[in-house]
């Protein structure tokens, strides 16, 4: 199997509530013209990014009092989750000192955990 650039993360799992976000490029100028050193921008404490994969949200206990027949379900065991607010495609708007910055393929990707998204920016398609 070939690796592109749509398959390429299909095989990554994010754990818990963690998200990976691919860094949105940052301008090199500012406002007013100034061209700005490599690393200005990275160091700025909310950073902003794509969502691309997303972890399964945080585990609730199995006996947390669904009311379920004992009966109806065979696997008791199976983990369940409170899914997360974040979707893949979102634009995240994150706290950079809470990211753990990550290299895969090439390119730069940062897992954070949700607790540290301050903003999302979903475009729907209607």
């Amino acid at each position: 199997m070939r690796i592109s650039e749509k398959n390429k993360l299909e095989k990554i799992i994010i754990v818990g509530d963690r998200v990976l976000i691919k860094p949105k490029t940052a301008q090199d100028q500012t406002k007013s013209g100034l061209y700005l050193p490599p690393g200005v921008q990275e160091k700025e404490k909310v950073q902003e990014g794509y969502i691309m994969r997303v972890g399964p949200g945080y585990p609730i206990p199995a006996d947390y009092g669904f009311d379920e027949e004992p009966w109806g379900n065979e696997d008791e065991d199976e983990v369940r989750y409170i899914p997360l607010q974040a979707k893949e495609g979102d634009l995240a708007i994150y706290l950079q000192r809470d990211a753990i910055e990550i290299n895969y393929l090439g390119d730069k990707y940062f897992i954070v955990p949700q607790s540290a998204v301050l903003m999302l920016v979903r475009e729907e398609d209607l």
